[in-house]
């Protein structure tokens, strides 16, 4: 009689692929596979999105700049420059700009406008391509010419706002030169935000009959070198050297910078912002998988204590659910990493103008970064609960008290969470900003832990159950039955409403502080070059004009010479702000009262004070300055030394008349001046500008309404792409609040159905089912707003650099949204509790 062989017992892959099928169609893996998804989505849209615009800034910084090295100054660089460069072997072309007025002729219009003016040389742009059209409609192509000597290439909106046509004339200076093309894209130019003002551009041999360029003009001189990169780097050295020298003063190598200070700001801001959205969304994705996979870890106990009855080993299981975990882990990683790679598209709609649309191809990292972070979060926080189903003794299937789930051990949970905050610090691409993300969790999650415990145990004591309703009793005793669930329940939560309190309060005020940052009074023309024999005749022009309000003070052209009786040298300093401060002249100024918007924030403006100076908190604090120390300017070769005697904090974005430093005297008649004034004028008017210029033909008048204007769009694009990617954050929220809500489901199930068998109606267990909700709610609310509005400070102060100071009635609106979104979570996560029949309730928990 033969015996049959033995079954061969399946593999480990092979039990995990059946447990995946058979979790899968149950349900048990959509919430673990949407925290993940949704935490890899978030952060690669960012990802993606910031590596192809570091990209596209990489590839184009060449063309960006006009050639592969350039020169700049306010003054006529030393010819040994351009000597060197062509001893080198390197193409050079020199470049003026500066701004003044374009106008059309009295029979045109007579319009006058604000230009950006450039003449150039033959050979220019040494990198790059110039696109031009013979109309502002036309066609544009590709040239390697520049304007012929006596013509002038323009942008189309110059022609637009002096109502020109292409072979018109246009007066700048003393010269009247023929419209020939219009400029469509010009490579050295900067992004488009860089500048405002029209380009007007032409032949270096016209600059001089402008009669345009004098001795006080505000130029901008840059030399382009091009050439192969080993020549190049020669020759940055050496000019590295040369500007080093401490008779060299004015002179750069230009970097490449994406556009004007404020709009950069706004930029970095937005980044910042959109690196903290990703985060939290990846730490809510965390706690959400952690409390995911703890509930399914404790709905298989049974199952794996039968598995175990059968004779399954201890390490075939573990692997069978490791290799699960893993699957799950990838495959949430490959959809977030394909959803932030198509998420990532919106930005650059969103953001259309502010990027170029044709960025390269991203990197591998973004890649790479996604999955990593989908299979940490999975292995660190999902499959340590799991992995304990391999110890569940098969005595539980007789015992239902034996082979309970036990806390995370602190090695496993440390490595888990180490490897995780790595991760988020190197997605957030700044070590502050990830820092204080990262680091206000921790301690929040501790800070959450000890009250709610504590909380946990003053409610036993405090609640009479002679006395008190019988919801109440009952709800109660529901928490302090279970005190180390209730801690982590209200924890839970309070983490996932902490994330979304910080981002409702920081995104309402950061969207606040930037539309804030020009007001819808502030002014809308500067006008500069008033000679000071002007100023009377202006100022009641301007009052002719209905200007009641406007900003006038003297403006002095100074360099920064000495500190404390010291030389001032560029090499003094680490920062390349700071050496590109010492180098540059400072507008400086003089007024016997304070700047009504100035806030003096250290020491005291004395008015006439006779050896004092007012300075900027920031270039203090840029240039190591403070209260006493002595600065020397040379103006114009007066010499002129101050003590500082205060600080003042300025707005540089409020569109007002401001200065680095400014002398509290009433007149300072040794130093050469001129005149600056800011004031509003209605869009509508258009006239009075005309007038003015025609009044006083060597004023320069700034229109600032297209500047702020376009700022405003600017504005309005980065707040869409800040509330597009909100979007991942709240999902990522409100999925942590299903995920704490429905964790208890199971247990539920059963104190209720044995309360229902005793007596207990439908009322009742209803009203402590929303008691018990409503009081964990309020409670995480209460301690989320509270922690929110620290980590919001810091944030606030260290990382976005704007003030704020959070309502005191964030506490209770968070507390009051915490009970609400509880029970709203509870009633719809737990509605089938009260449902289910009692006697199924019970026969499944006595199986």
């Amino acid at each position: 009689m033969s015996v049959a062989p033995a079954s061969t017992p399946p593999s480990f892959w092979q039990l995990g692929w059946r447990s995946l099928w058979r979790d899968w169609r149950a349900g048990e893996l959509r919430l673990l596979l949407l925290a993940v998804t949704l935490a890899v989505a978030a952060l690669t849209a960012v990802g993606f999105f910031a590596d192809r615009l570091q990209g596209g800034l990489t590839r184009d910084a060449r063309a960006l700049i006009g050639g592969d090295a350039v020169i700049q100054s306010d003054k006529a660089p030393p010819p040994a420059f351009e000597a060197q460069a062509r001893s080198l072997g390197l193409q050079t072309v020199q470049t003026l700009g500066f701004p003044t007025m374009g106008r059309a002729r009295d029979e045109d219009g007579g319009a006058a406008r604000l230009v950006a003016l450039k003449s150039v040389s033959a050979g220019y742009p040494l990198r790059g391509a110039l696109r031009v059209a013979d109309a502002p409609e036309a066609a544009d192509v590709v040239t390697r010419d520049i304007p012929a000597p006596g013509t002038v290439w323009v942008d189309a909106a110059l022609l637009a706002a002096l109502d020109l046509k292409i072979g018109q004339p246009l007066l700048l200076g003393d010269s009247s030169l023929t419209l020939a093309k219009v400029i469509v894209v010009e490579p050295d130019r900067g992004a488009g935000f860089m500048s405002f003002a029209p380009r007007v551009m032409i032949n270096a041999a016209d600059l001089l009959a402008t009669g345009l360029v004098q001795p006080a003009s505000r130029l901008n001189h840059r030399v382009a070198v091009a050439g192969n990169d080993a020549a190049v780097k020669r020759f940055v050295t050496w000019a590295e050297a040369e500007i080093a020298k401490p008779d060299v003063r004015g002179l750069r190598l230009e970097s490449l910078e994406g556009g004007r200070p404020e709009m950069q700001q706004t930029l970095a801001r937005a980044e910042k912002f959109l690196n903290l959205v990703a985060l939290l969304a990846a730490l809510l994705s965390a706690v959400a998988v952690a409390i995911a996979a703890r509930g399914f870890a404790q709905r298989h106990l049974d199952d794996c204590a039968m598995m175990r009855v059968l004779g399954l080993s201890q390490g075939a299981m573990a692997r069978a659910y490791a290799f699960e975990f893993i699957v799950v882990g990838l495959a949430a990683s490959v959809l977030g990493v394909l959803a932030g790679y198509a998420f990532h598209h919106v930005f650059v709609l969103l953001l259309a103008g502010l990027v170029e649309s044709a960025l390269p191809a991203a990197s591998v990292w973004p890649v790479l970064l996604g999955l990593g972070m989908g299979l940490t979060l999975m292995l660190a926080f999902g499959l340590p609960p799991v992995l304990q189903l391999a110890q569940v003794p098969p005595l539980r299937v007789i015992r239902r008290d034996v082979g309970q789930l036990k806390p995370a051990t602190l090695a496993v949970l440390g490595l888990g969470v180490a490897g995780f905050a790595v991760l988020l610090l190197a997605a957030s691409r700044d070590l502050k900003l990830g820092g204080i993300a990262v680091g206000g969790f921790a301690v929040a999650v501790t800070v959450f832990a000890l009250v709610s415990w504590g909380a946990v145990w003053l409610l036993r004591r405090s609640v009479n159950e002679a006395t008190a309703p019988r919801a109440l009793v009952l709800a109660t005793r529901q928490l302090s039955a279970r005190p180390a669930y209730a801690v982590v329940q209200i924890s839970s939560l309070a983490v996932g409403l902490l994330a979304l309190v910080l981002l409702v309060l920081l995104r309402t005020d950061l969207i606040a502080s930037w539309r804030n940052a020009t007001p819808p009074d502030a002014p809308n023309r500067f006008v500069i070059n008033v000679q000071p024999e002007q100023g009377a005749a202006f100022q009641q022009a301007l009052r002719d004009g209905g200007i009641a309000k406007f900003d006038w003070y003297p403006m002095i052209r100074g360099r920064l010479v000495t500190v404390n009786g010291q030389p001032v040298q560029p090499g003094s300093y680490e920062s390349e702000r700071a050496q590109r401060l010492v180098e540059r002249e400072f507008n400086l100024s003089h007024t016997e009262v304070q700047p009504p918007h100035n806030k003096v924030v250290q020491g005291q403006w004395t008015a006439n004070e006779a050896d004092g100076l007012s300075v900027e908190e920031g270039l203090a604090e840029e240039l190591g300055l403070k209260l006493g120390d002595t600065l020397g300017f040379d103006m114009a070769g007066v010499a002129v030394n101050g003590r500082i005697t205060s600080l003042r904090k300025v707005d540089w974005g409020s569109m007002r008349v401001n200065f680095f430093v400014i002398f509290p005297l009433a007149e300072m008649p040794d130093v050469p001046a001129t005149y600056i004034s800011a004031y509003r004028v209605a869009d509508s008017d258009k006239r009075f500008d005309n007038t003015l210029v025609r009044q006083f033909p060597n004023i320069t008048n700034v229109d600032m309404s297209q500047t702020i204007a376009q700022v405003q769009r600017v504005l309005g694009q980065v707040i869409r792409a800040v509330e597009f990617l909100f979007a991942f954050a709240l999902a990522a929220g409100l999925v942590v609040l299903l995920a704490t809500i429905t964790a208890t489901r199971g247990e539920r199930e059963r104190e209720f159905a044995v309360l229902r068998a005793v007596g207990a109606g439908s009322k009742l267990l209803r009203d402590v089912q929303r008691i018990e909700l409503l009081g964990v709610g309020l409670l995480a609310g209460l301690l989320a707003s509270v922690v929110a509005m620290g980590v919001g400070w810091a944030l606030a102060r260290f990382v976005f650099e704007f003030s704020w100071q959070p309502s005191l009635w964030v506490p209770l609106g968070g507390a009051l949204a915490g009970g609400v979104l509880a029970l709203m979570a509870g009633w719809w996560g737990l509605r089938s509790v009260l449902r289910t029949p009692v006697v199924e309730t019970l026969r499944r928990a006595a199986v």
